[in-house]
């Protein structure tokens, strides 16, 4: 008799599935990146390629990983008995889900102790709001010259009392001559328009806004490192900051989805109330039409731009989250007949509007503080941690009960980034437990408990005064072309090497199948997939994520942080990231390869195929036990006669 083991768990209904799916593709990107980059790509024009690239690699990608999780209920390791050769997607997927978790939780962290501090500050004002403060420098400037309202002779005298070195200025009298074709001996002789041409932009006085020099001289104390050679020591009110993210992660995943599922009512439905709240608050200002303006100008000539194309498509891969194995873990504890296609179409959706709307709420208050400060919106506008925690929150800082909005945006960070933690900590949890279901699964919470502690201490190098520059080189190269690769290399096992193995050597007695995988998407959903899903499958998906790699390549630069760039040896450790997954899926298909020879390596274990009893239907009711779960009698629980199938022993205790 088999041992008995514990179920995976389930969701406690399809709603609690279709919003954890809402939550970890709606993460921090929609808000930090999306909206920088529409307006850096063409304004509206951007979602021409945009949407495109959603059609072609990011929805086929969503379904083909909700699909794969679903049909076998397996984890992001062990669902691939469909060809053992390459298991090494699992870990792949495991290993960037746990590095990428390692960092995405630091960020988690800062959002947590913004909204400390904005609490705090509920009786008065944002600390990060004026520049009266010990921590800040002689650099730090509120509100920029109204150059624009000024007639010649006092933006001359502010431009020179505050804004240009006249020194600097001087040296370059003889390149304003030779452009001008007038002969200038002193900065005295030119006009405004002359000292503001890109020419004179290396003699800017630099300043810094209060928000920037909170964000770097109390929240990270960076002026106190030299760089990832001198990290400094542990910030403390950070630490503790990070414990607690880590505190929270593991109270949501302590019963897996039970609880997860739970949680994602309110951390998944939230952001969009404060969307709507910034939103609005931020249409009532003056000003907004110029953000609004600046984000939306659609550029119709930029479509001729590869760069557009690519950034466009690299972000909408990156937004679904594909690669990580989020998505298959998520859809592990769906129900058999789950329509796993309707909820693909219906989250992209959510995601891609989501990510469209988030630019709106971010650009009318970027407009109204370039308006309240005298600037450009081009000179304000930011992506990632530097929107999120220095132009937003000095945005912010100009509004009447700032710490309140403070404290409503940073909240909604929290909830953003929840979302998609817990699908990426609960990748690892479920793709090792997978592999030992007997001890970890009945040690679930124990085993969660330590899975977050060893989180938070890898984590501890990245709250140090330093710290900032270790998490740029992580989310640098951490989810970077390893995820698409690792892609591709579902679709080719799918679409390819399962196809060829059934069409050769039929699975359980079966008929050889052109692509076996759509007969076991119809046991689910009750319809083969469409012509569309086939042929992005087959053709237009392995091209596009092969067209985001070469451009990627091609647009390739070595991580900074702001002007700080990373030694030769920094770089080398941010591509062993980049390889080590990567090197994962070789490794352990030439490792089968050797272990069981070519032909069983590549074809699918006997216990491939549905987990529950009651759904092995058709080629696959001759099943015995799968996963060791005892569903039926233990008399079923011997392994199965080979009927022309492949006895592939890749995890001999699970057949």
């Amino acid at each position: 008799m088999a041992e008995e083991v514990e179920e995976r768990g389930s969701w406690g209904g399809r709603f609690e599935f279709l919003l954890s799916c809402v939550g970890y593709a709606v993460g921090l990107g929609n808000v930090w990146r999306f909206p920088y980059l529409c307006y850096k790509n063409g304004g509206a024009t951007f979602l021409i390629p945009y949407a495109i690239m959603l059609v072609i690699a990011g929805l086929p990608l969503f379904f083909l990983e909700l699909a794969v999780g679903q049909f076998a209920s397996e984890g992001p390791i062990t669902v691939w008995k469909v060809s053992p050769a390459f298991h090494g997607i699992g870990f792949a997927m495991v290993t960037i889900s746990a590095m990428v978790s390692i960092y995405y939780n630091v960020i988690i962290m800062y959002a947590i102790y913004y909204m400390f501090v904005s609490f705090v500050s509920l009786d008065t004002t944002v600390p990060w709001a004026t520049c009266d403060h010990e921590w800040t420098t002689n650099s730090c400037m509120t509100t920029y010259p109204p150059l624009k309202s000024m007639n010649e002779t006092t933006r001359m005298d502010n431009l020179y009392d505050r804004l240009y070195n006249t020194s600097c200025i001087d040296t370059l009298v003889g390149n304003f001559s030779e452009k001008y074709n007038t002969t200038f001996t002193n900065h005295t002789e030119l006009n405004s328009t002359m000292v503001m041409d890109k020419l004179a932009d290396d003699c800017k006085i630099r300043f810094y806004s209060p928000s920037a020099e909170y964000w770097e001289r109390v929240v990270l104390r960076l002026h106190e490192s030299e760089g990832l050679g001198d990290l400094g020591g542990i910030s403390l009110k950070n630490a503790v900051c990070l414990f607690l993210a880590w505190v929270l992660i593991f109270a949501c995943l302590m019963k897996g989805v039970k609880s997860s599922g739970k949680v994602v009512y309110f951390t998944a439905t939230f952001p969009y109330i404060i969307l709507v709240v910034l939103l609005i608050r931020g249409l009532t200002l003056e000003g907004y039409e110029e953000g609004i303006y600046f984000y939306m100008t659609p550029q119709l000539h930029r479509l001729t731009e590869a760069k557009v194309w690519g950034d466009a498509a690299t972000q909408i891969f990156y937004s679904l989250g594909a690669g990580f194995g989020g998505l298959l873990t998520m859809s592990s504890f769906n129900k058999f007949k789950n329509n796993c296609e309707l909820d693909a179409l219906v989250v992209a959706t959510i995601n891609c509007c989501t990510s469209v709307f988030a630019g709106f709420a971010i650009f009318s208050l970027l407009g109204h503080m370039a308006y309240t400060t005298n600037r450009d919106v081009e000179s304000v506008v930011d992506q990632g941690p530097g929107l999120a925690f220095i132009a937003y929150p000095e945005g912010i800082a100009k509004l009447p009960l700032s710490p309140l909005w403070a404290f409503l945006f940073f909240f909604m960070l929290l909830t953003l980034g929840l979302d998609s933690q817990f699908a990426m900590v609960e990748t690892l949890i479920s793709g090792i437990s997978d592999i030992f279901p007997r001890f970890l699964r009945k040690n679930k919470i124990t085993f969660t408990a330590i899975c977050c502690l060893i989180g938070f201490l890898l984590g501890l190098p990245q709250v140090t005064k330093g710290g900032i520059y270790m998490l740029t080189l992580m989310d640098w190269y951490c989810g970077s072309y390893n995820l698409m690769l690792v892609a591709l290399a579902e679709i080719i096992c799918l679409m390819y090497v399962y196809a060829c193995v059934s069409w050769f050597w039929p699975q359980h007695g079966a008929k050889p199948s052109f692509i076996p995988f759509l007969e076991d998407i119809e046991m689910m959903i009750g319809h083969k997939p469409n012509p569309y899903w086939v042929i992005n499958w087959v053709f237009l998906t392995p091209v596009a994520i092969l067209f985001i790699v070469i451009v990627s390549a091609t647009q390739y630069s070595p991580a900074k942080y702001g002007n700080y760039t990373f030694p030769p040896w920094a770089e080398g450790i941010g591509w062993c990231m980049v390889v080590a997954p990567l090197a994962m899926i070789l490794i352990v298909m030439l490792v089968q390869i050797i272990r069981l020879g070519p032909r069983r390596a590549f074809s699918p274990t006997r216990s491939w195929g549905p987990a529950n009893p009651e759904d092995r239907t058709g080629k696959y009711a001759s099943l015995g036990h799968v996963n060791g779960v005892t569903k039926v009698p233990p008399t079923v629980h011997k392994v199965p006669p080979d009927l022309n199938g492949i006895d592939n022993k890749s995890f001999d205790y699970r057949l």
